[in-house]
């Protein structure tokens, strides 16, 4: 959990802060992660990176230690993943990156597509690490996905309450996340499982990331429809990584599974399913690593 030889800090963005740990030489990797996770997902594959990489994992805005954007209207716009990823290229501009990689597990996952689409100028490689499209889960939404990923659902509910649920029993919905999403409870020690409890004990950050799935139900399912009608595509080579316990792999067969959702968006696209549940980064950090480090030199 220490990130040993990594530096820490904060680089303003103009909307708040985004709080991050860089260590290692080489291209510069940007990490991103998940619900209900912080950087710290990132605690053992970014050391086994860094040996190749300068690599930077980051707290998405209003996750973890980040600052939590002002809401600017009823689109939820300041959550959007276009503003979220457009924070998080203005901090690699102030770290002195102008172009990197990014790999995005689950929510960070979309942020880093949607930096994809609209910073091509930025990003040279995109992983995406158990997540299809924001605008494809809705489309294809079903009772499967309202019971099996509640989050999509439960947090996309008007304020406040999904904020009052998460704020009256927040050990519930890391336990339940950490239990029943495929991966064993003791991949999680207990100080990582208390630091992403206490990101949700924090009113600010839990109506942020309420913010964050009511711009995906809405905004950010609207601007991926746009960019699909007219052909706007991501550029980059893209690596598509899910978890062969979990919905992905067996959901979207009907569409030719996630790399052929993953090819409506971007021409260069490969992949596969990997053994482990939802948070495999975690639970198999040497493999992903590996994968990681493979797609990023190749």
């Amino acid at each position: 959990m220490t990130f040993s030889g990594f530096s820490g800090g904060a680089v303003e963005t103009g909307r708040g802060t985004i709080f991050h740990r860089c260590g290692g030489e080489g291209p510069p990797v940007l990490l991103l992660h998940g619900f209900p996770q912080t950087h710290l997902m990132w605690r053992d594959i970014a050391p086994a990176l860094a040996k190749d990489f300068t690599v930077i994992a980051a707290d998405l805005p209003g996750y973890g230690a980040s600052a939590s954007p002002a809401d600017d209207g009823d689109d939820h716009r300041a959550m959007s993943k276009r503003a979220m990823a457009a924070d998080l290229v203005h901090a690699m501009r102030g770290l002195g990156h102008a172009r990197f990689a990014v790999v995005g597990h689950d929510r960070g996952g979309r942020v880093a597509y949607r930096m994809a689409l609209d910073h091509e100028e930025a990003v040279t490689r995109l992983a995406v690490l158990d997540v299809v499209p924001t605008m494809e889960v809705w489309d294809r939404a079903d009772a499967r996905l309202a019971l099996g990923f509640w989050p999509f659902s439960l947090l996309a509910q008007p304020a406040p309450l999904p904020e009052r649920l998460i704020a009256g029993a927040p050990e519930a919905v890391v336990d339940d996340a950490l239990t029943n999403w495929g991966s064993p409870r003791e991949v999680f020690p207990d100080e990582v499982r208390d630091a992403y409890l206490a990101a949700l004990r924090d009113p600010a950050r839990v109506h942020a990331i309420c913010e964050e799935y009511r711009a995906a139900a809405g905004i950010d399912r609207e601007q991926d429809a746009e960019d699909l009608a007219r052909g706007h595509r991501i550029q980059c080579p893209l690596l598509a990584l899910w978890s062969e316990a979990s919905a992905l792999d067996t959901w979207y067969s009907d569409a030719g599974g996630p790399l052929a959702l993953w090819r409506r968006w971007c021409g260069d696209v490969r992949g596969q399913a990997v053994p482990g549940g939802h948070f495999f980064p975690e639970e198999h950090p040497a493999a992903t690593a590996a994968a990681l480090c493979a797609f990023l030199i190749g």
